[in-house]
């Protein structure tokens, strides 16, 4: 049979082209309805990839609506010129992340890369917050019915978890309860306070299984009338690791773990209060290859038995480990609390699950209770980079944080740089809430390295500056600088000031700088690097806080080494640090130099002159041994750092951490510990000495004290927020956008109010409540504990919704709050398509890991570009179309379907 043409019977069948048979008429061709898009193939000018980057290098706008090429006139020219201008810009962003990330760019050019790809962030950003749009949306950030807060405030809570301290089954005894176990517990009401006195020796022959001393506890609690209770608590086992020779084996989880619940009433504050106290020594140490990091107690003069749980790495002498919070990248400084407590200033690159920081870098104080628990945490708020380098606690509970800040930190604050370090020094109150912030900066690079509260409740930082340092004078390359500040309060509820009131800058025609600073009465030292040796420099303050220079001692070549602490005792003057110098000018020499580098303590007279009563000693092995952190306490010197590791010794190779007590008269070490830790990386950080700081609550994980119930719910303490920090609303149908500005008294439910209102009711904020975890259970009753309150924002009932923009660069308060710019609202119901151009402020040509995700966030920008191109395109505002065909059609369908049938049938 010969081939049927399918045409025929198409046409057949009324269902071809043409009519009858007749060949048709050329199609007429379509009106062009859109201009020629940049990225079309039929676009006449489309500059390659260096044409890309020369325009960008220019200096000229990445951003300008007049270079965009129309070659269609309509009613939405605006619109499309508007984002042929924006796809113009990031597409030469683009151009500069392609180049930072080739193989043959060196550090100038890299530079200039990675400065002009900040400025023309922050000319998009500029451009879509001002940009009107009326065909499309077109919104920095993104797009979604919901947004809420990553940031987030704790709800008051009288419950308090332990750590394990027991494992396997609750009918063994525990190992926590033998022996002396006495304390009292503490109940305070409006009422007054009673003390009920917990001694585990009444139980008698009773085995101290967990359920029997907890039967034993609460029924003094209840006899004395206290609501407090005690319970048990289950911890899922975790898998275990050892060190086995070079390698790190990973075992089995193991038995059950318990620990116990402090559950209270919001009507009595609890303090647990020991029978006997003990000095505690706390080290912060870097752990692993994964960058973790935790805190060990020792008790040196107790003897504590090693912890429940599978507890690795455990030496003698130590009493408890806790973790860190994740995102900690380093921990420089630490310093003990009236109460028994830490307090450490540590360096996030991220924050934690309720703090988002503002910037790529902050500075986070952390207050530790005697069990190691994170009690109090406050970010500094920096909008770029911050780094913590002092700490330093006052005898009425103020804390004292310094270091360096590039970009803004006070909103409104002059002198801002947005690539050099400035010197911060920040002061706290005994519960960690800001009281002041000083930004003092040279025009070069500075920061603060020491800080330290005087007897006169000045406070007194040093550090070192490329330039003069206001109020002083420049020596030459990087000096040594001092700088005192004075508190004054005009009443008791107004805001605390603080004002310079002095400054000395020191030093060579070298480099030199501070490492560390002590104030005894009128008397302020310092110690430091100055042209490569090792300086003690003696001033006097005078009545203003004006630091004069009374004498200077050079104690010889540092030969590599660094000063890690300074301190008046007993009437010397006690430095202490790491050197390779066997032979500093320091007095006689108690301890040998071993070799490498060793740490050193040296006991010198107060006004710096040689006498035969100056005392050095070294401490070490053949190896390298560093100095990571000296305290002296009751005439004591403690040391921590990194023991004898091989010189030469790779990054990656094992260290060992060691504590150690000396006598900086005699050169005795009187006590001395080493250990390892995950994958044979121990690497000590920082150290505290507390005095009494080491109980029997320790076995216990107990705290020493009064267990905080509530902590503050103002922004500008639980988040990264400063007051004055701000962002905009923008209301969709008026394009107006009203500023919501953050003070210092605002919380979650006064900045929900502010949004609504800014919004003109489009917007929807609500407080939404985490619900509280599951943390024991005493009997057949659920413990829990926990919970916190989050922003939750969404469109109100019929109302379009707004958009959130960020505030300026500097002061941005959503970055703060953990909330995304963007549109919020029901988009699927909206006749305008909205799109999201998400790049972070915070995207940077900083290395390679940052240079990809910079060049994947401006693609994805791009694309948003195109697709609001094809959004605005009239085929795409006709509606589909839908339901049934007409009944002429579904007959013609038919007889083409019959007539196919019959042929292949």
């Amino acid at each position: 049979m010969a081939a049927i043409n399918n045409s025929y019977l198409l046409g057949l069948f009324g269902a071809g082209a043409g009519l009858g048979g007749l060949p048709s008429a050329a199609p007429a061709a379509k009106p062009k309805t859109q201009p020629t898009a940049p990225w079309s193939l039929d676009a006449k000018e489309k500059p390659s990839q260096s044409e890309l980057l020369r325009s960008a290098l220019s200096g000229r706008k990445l951003v300008n609506e007049e270079n965009a090429v129309l070659d269609v006139k309509g009613a939405s020219s605006s619109d499309y010129r508007k984002i042929f201008a924006l796809y113009q810009g990031l597409t030469m962003l683009e151009a500069l992340t392609t180049r930072a990330g080739e193989r043959n760019v060196g550090r100038l050019e890299s530079d200039q890369l990675s400065r002009r790809f900040t400025s023309g962030m922050a000319e998009v950003t500029d451009f879509l917050a001002s940009a009107q749009f009326d065909g499309v949306r077109i919104v920095q950030g993104v797009s979604a019915s919901q947004s809420q807060s990553t940031a987030a405030v704790a709800r008051d809570s009288s419950k308090y978890l332990t750590g394990p301290i027991h494992d396997g089954a609750l009918t063994d005894e525990v190992a926590a309860f033998q022996g002396d176990v006495r304390f009292g517990v503490t109940a305070k009401t409006i009422a007054g306070s009673q003390t009920v006195a917990i001694d585990l020796a009444e139980m008698g022959s009773t085995p101290r299984t967990m359920d029997a001393v907890l039967e034993h506890i609460n029924g003094k609690l209840e006899a004395a009338g206290v609501q407090t209770r005690i319970h048990r608590q289950m911890i899922e086992a975790e898998p275990r690791t050892v060190k086995v020779g070079d390698k790190t084996i990973t075992l089995p989880a193991g038995p059950t773990r318990w620990g116990l619940t402090v559950s209270g009433t919001s009507a009595e504050t609890i303090s647990f209060v020991p029978a006997e106290a003990r000095d505690s020594i706390q080290v912060v140490q870097g752990v692993g290859t994964k960058g973790g990091h935790e805190v060990l107690k020792f008790d040196p003069d107790g003897n504590p038995v090693a912890g429940a749980g599978g507890e690795s790495f455990w030496v003698e002498g130590r009493s408890g480990v806790s973790n860190l919070p994740d995102g900690v990248e380093t921990v420089r400084a630490s310093a003990a609390g009236p109460d028994g407590s830490m307090w450490i200033v540590a360096d996030v690159s991220a924050g934690s699950s309720t703090q988002p920081i503002k910037g790529q870098a902050d500075v986070v104080l952390m207050k530790l209770d005697s069990a190691g628990n994170v009690v109090v945490s406050r970010a500094l708020g920096a909008a770029s980079k911050a780094s913590g380098y002092a700490i330093a606690v006052d005898a009425d509970g103020r804390v004292a944080v310094a270091g360096s800040v590039v970009g803004a930190l006070v909103p409104g604050e002059a002198g801002a740089s947005a690539t050099t370090a400035d010197s911060f020094v920040t002061v706290f109150d005994a519960d960690g809430r800001e009281q002041w912030t000083q930004r003092r900066g040279a025009r070069a690079e500075d920061e603060a390295t020491a800080v330290s509260f005087g007897a006169d409740g000045r406070v007194y930082v040093a550090g070192r500056a490329k330039s003069a340092m206001p109020g002083a004078l420049a020596v030459g390359g990087w000096d040594g600088y001092v700088q005192a500040f004075s508190e004054s309060q005009i009443h008791s509820l107004a805001p605390i000031k603080a004002t310079a009131t002095g400054a000395a800058q020191f030093g060579t025609a070298g480099d030199d700088n501070v490492q560390a600073m002590t104030v005894d009465g009128d008397n302020l030292y310092t110690a430091g690097v100055e042209n490569g040796a090792f300086v003690l420099r003696h001033f006097r303050v005078g009545p203003t806080g004006a630091p004069e220079l009374l004498s200077v001692r050079n104690l010889g070549a540092s030969s590599g080494g660094e000063i890690a602490g300074l301190a008046v005792a007993n009437g010397r003057l006690i430095v202490s640090g790491a050197t390779g110098n066997g032979a500093l000018n320091a007095g006689q020499v108690a301890n040998a130099h071993a070799g490498g580098q060793d740490a050193f303590v040296a006991s010198l007279s107060t006004d710096l002159t040689a006498s035969g009563a100056d005392r050095l000693t070294y401490y070490g092995g053949e190896g390298d041994d560093t100095a990571a952190d000296v305290k002296v306490h009751d005439g004591k010197v403690w040391l921590t750092g990194v023991s004898d590791r091989p010189v030469g010794a790779k990054k990656d190779d094992p260290t060992r951490g060691y504590l150690a007590r000396l006598d900086a008269q005699t050169g005795q070490v009187e006590w001395s510990q080493s250990w390892t830790a995950a994958e044979g990386q121990a690497k000590p950080l920082a150290l505290t000495v507390s005095s009494g700081g080491a109980s029997v609550l320790d076995r216990l994980g107990l705290p020493q004290g009064e267990i905080d119930q509530s902590d503050s719910k103002a922004l500008v303490d639980a988040t990264a927020v400063r007051a004055g920090d701000r962002f905009y609303v923008q209301n969709p149908a008026t394009g107006r956008q009203t500023a919501v500005t953050i003070e210092a008294k605002d919380t979650l439910q006064s900045l929900a109010r502010k949004i609504e209102l800014a919004s003109g009711r489009h917007l929807k904020v609500t407080i939404k409540t985490d619900r509280d975890y599951l943390t024991g259970m005493d009997g057949d009753t659920r413990v829990t504990s926990g919970g916190v309150q989050r922003l939750s924002i969404t469109s109100a009932d019929g109302r379009a919704g707004a958009v959130l923009i960020p505030g300026e660069g500097g002061r941005d308060a959503l970055a703060g709050l953990g909330l995304t710019p963007g549109f919020i609202g029901k988009s699927a119901d909206d006749k305008k398509k909205t799109f999201g151009v998400n790049l972070s402020p915070l995207l940077n040509l900083s290395g390679a890991e940052a240079i990809a995700k910079s060049k994947d966030q401006v693609q994805l920008a791009i694309k948003a570009m195109r697709d609001a191109y094809r959004a605005l395109s009239p085929e795409a505002s006709k509606p589909p179309v839908t339901g049934q065909a007409p009944a002429y059609l579904q007959a013609q369908l038919a007889n083409y379907q019959a007539a196919l049938a019959r042929l292949t049938g």
